[in-house]
C-alpha cells in the first residue's frame, strides 16, 4: 500500500484499530488520525533516572503534562489498556548517551526491564476542539507533520535534566486567534494555551521554514504564527543531559490512546 493511501485508511480507523496497523509497521503522522482519541508523547527512562524525569515534569507542566507513568518494566497503560508500549507507535527513537542511535517502528529488541516509561499531553488531542470551533489546521491540511522548533527558552532543571522547551507552530488566521487562545487554555493537560505569539524571534527561532522536526507548513496571507509548548521537548533534554539510555516516540508519531479528548477539558 503507497504511503498516501496507508495515511487514508489509518483516519477512517479507531483508535485501536490504527495501534493495529502501526504494530504491522505502518508509519505515519497521527496528527489527523482516530479523531476524539487523546494522543500522548512518549519517554522510557531507566528506573534511577525516572525520578528526575518525573521532578523535571513537574516543574516544567508547560510543555510536560503528564498523563500517566508506568511501573518499571511495564509496557501498559490504563489509557489503552490492550496496547502495547513498544510496539503500537508509528515509530521510535533510541537514545544513547544523548545521542540518536535508531529509529525503529518497535523497540521489542530495545526494551529494558528497568525502563519507567512517561506518557505526556500532546497538543493533537486539542487540535479537534480548535477544528470544531473553525479553526484551520494547516498541516492537517495539507497533509503534513507539524513544524517544531527548538527554542532559546529554557526549562527549569531537574537533578541531571536540563534543557530548552520545545514549541510546535501552527498558521492562525486573525480572526481565529481568540479562539485558539480560548480553547486550547481550557485543556491544560495536553499543553493549553500559547507560550508565544507572532515574531518566531522572540522565542530564538530564525527560520520557520526549517524546522528542527516535523514539516514545514504554507500559511495563507494574514496567517500569524501561534506557538504552543510541545512534548518533544524531554527529547531536547535527553540530548542536552546525555542519560545512559532513553526510549521516546518520533516526533509527530504519538500514542494514541482510548482516553477521549474531552476527558481533558477542563470546562
Amino acid at each position: 500500500m503507497a504511503p498516501a493511501e496507508g495515511l487514508a485508511a489509518a483516519r477512517r480507523l479507531t483508535a485501536a484499530g490504527a495501534r493495529e496497523r502501526f504494530r504491522s509497521g505502518l508509519s505515519v503522522p497521527t496528527a489527523g488520525l482516530a479523531p476524539g482519541r487523546t494522543q500522548a508523547n512518549l519517554i522510557s527512562v531507566p528506573a534511577d533516572w525516572a525520578y528526575d524525569m518525573l521532578l523535571f515534569c513537574q516543574r516544567n507542566p508547560k510543555p510536560c503534562p503528564v498523563l500517566d507513568v508506568t511501573d518499571a518494566g511495564s509496557w501498559s497503560t490504563p489509557l489503552a489498556p490492550d496496547a502495547d508500549l513498544r510496539t503500537d507507535l508509528p515509530l521510535y527513537r533510541v537514545w544513547e548517551h544523548g545521542e540518536l542511535v535508531d529509529e525503529p517502528t518497535d523497540v521489542l529488541g530495545h526494551w529494558r526491564d528497568d525502563l519507567v516509561s512517561f506518557l505526556i499531553g500532546c497538543s493533537f488531542t486539542f487540535e479537534w476542539v480548535l477544528s470544531g470551533a473553525g479553526v484551520p489546521m494547516r498541516h492537517i491540511d495539507q497533509g503534513r507533520n507539524v513544524p517544531m522548533y527548538v527554542t532559546d527558552r529554557l526549562c527549569r532543571p531537574a537533578g541531571r535534566l536540563h534543557g530548552p522547551m520545545v514549541v510546535s507552530m501552527r498558521p492562525v488566521p486573525p480572526g481565529h486567534l481568540d479562539t485558539a487562545i480560548r480553547q486550547s487554555a481550557l485543556m491544560p493537560a495536553v499543553h493549553g494555551d500559547p507560550v508565544h505569539i507572532g515574531d518566531p524571534a522572540g522565542l530564538g527561532i530564525e527560520d520557520l521554514s526549517r524546522p528542527d522536526f516535523g514539516d514545514p507548513v504554507d500559511a495563507e496571507p494574514g496567517d500569524i504564527p501561534v506557538f504552543w509548548a510541545c512534548g518533544v521537548t524531554p527529547q531536547a533534554a535527553v540530548t542536552a543531559s546525555r542519560p545512559p539510555f532513553a526510549l521516546t516516540h518520533a516526533p509527530g508519531r504519538m500514542f494514541i490512546t482510548d482516553a477521549r479528548d474531552e476527558q481533558y477539558r477542563v470546562a
